[in-house]
């Protein structure tokens, strides 16, 4: 199975990350005609509250017109006294907005400045092979 992409939603996206989501596909035999979404789920095993380590993410992207979209991209963390993961950068396609926990909603420069620099940190941690990678359809 190989994504084509709708290359006029809302934000931009590196090559890389649309290569990088193809290429965990083609790991994948139990894909089914029909899909409507998929999540992929990165993670790094060792992360921890206690010991910190390189963040969750999930990425989805949906179908529309036989081109897919994203849906969103979230960064999650470990925050609080009693630690859970919470949103910490969430990208949202559909709606245009760009959420970090600690400055909300961010809009203009400031929302494009930040989408640029995660998606390079995270484009350069899966190549170094940080993440373990699971997928999933509906």
């Amino acid at each position: 199975m190989k994504l084509t992409f709708n290359k006029s939603q809302g934000f931009a996206v590196p090559e890389q990350l649309t290569a990088i989501l193809n290429g965990e596909l083609t790991n994948i035999d139990n894909a089914e005609p029909g899909i409507k979404g998929i999540t992929f789920n990165f993670r790094d095993a060792d992360y921890s509250a206690e010991l910190g380590g390189f963040h969750p993410v999930e990425v989805r992207v949906v179908n529309s017109d036989n081109l897919w979209i994203f849906e969103y991209i979230t960064d999650f963390s470990y925050q609080g006294a009693y630690p859970e993961l919470v949103k910490d950068i969430d990208v949202c396609f559909l709606t245009g907005q760009i959420y970090t926990l600690y400055s909300g909603c961010l809009q203009g420069s400031s929302a494009r400045e930040l989408i640029d620099l995660f998606l390079s940190n995270f484009i350069s941690y899966f190549e170094m092979d940080i993440f373990t990678v699971s997928v999933s359809f509906d």
